[in-house]
């Protein structure tokens, strides 16, 4: 069953000991704040140096590369949608963001990858919306495919920890 392939757990994403973290990036992909940042900072100056060859990423892309001084042992470089009031393709745009990045994991036979919850910090999408999305997303993709074989959502805070709890509730009924 699917559900068994899908965890949430509140935590450090840059702690986690999983095969691949997927970084909420921008389109430089050479380090911002939040999530990015701090993927950055304990990185370390190797994965900014990779990320520099990589030439940016386009919204709702994903791109890859080696954990470096992270636990895990890559990164997926997503680009996700700033929030506009919802009238500007932003659902289409995140739902590329967490399609793409699944297929990049399972395009580099990774078993476990991690995902905070892209785009509701700096760039504003509502969380609860981004939640429904994101497990929508991750249930179609491990239903068509045995790759990842765990989707890990990492919850920074309480709050959000409680949302996607209770988005995940609703979806089982």
């Amino acid at each position: 069953m699917v559900e068994s392939r899908i965890e949430v757990v509140k935590g450090d994403i840059t702690e986690l000991k999983v095969d691949a973290i997927v970084n909420a990036a921008n389109s430089t992909l050479m380090g911002g704040g939040g999530v990015d940042g701090a993927i950055h900072r304990k990185g370390g100056p190797e994965l900014t140096a990779e990320c520099a060859t990589l030439n940016g990423c386009s919204l709702g892309d994903a791109k890859i590369t080696k954990g470096h001084k992270l636990p895990a042992s890559w990164v997926i470089h997503t680009v996700g949608p700033v929030w506009n009031g919802g009238s500007h393709d932003e659902e289409k745009a995140l739902r590329s963001c967490y399609q793409r990045s699944l297929t990049v994991a399972k395009e580099n036979n990774i078993e476990t990858v991690a995902f905070p919850a892209i785009s509701t910090g700096a760039y504003r999408y509502p969380l609860e919306k981004a939640t429904h999305v994101a497990l929508e997303i991750a249930d179609q993709f491990l239903e068509e495919n045995d790759l990842p074989k765990k989707v890990v959502f990492v919850c920074f805070e309480d709050r959000d920890l409680e949302i996607f709890k209770k988005v995940q509730e609703e979806r089982k009924s």
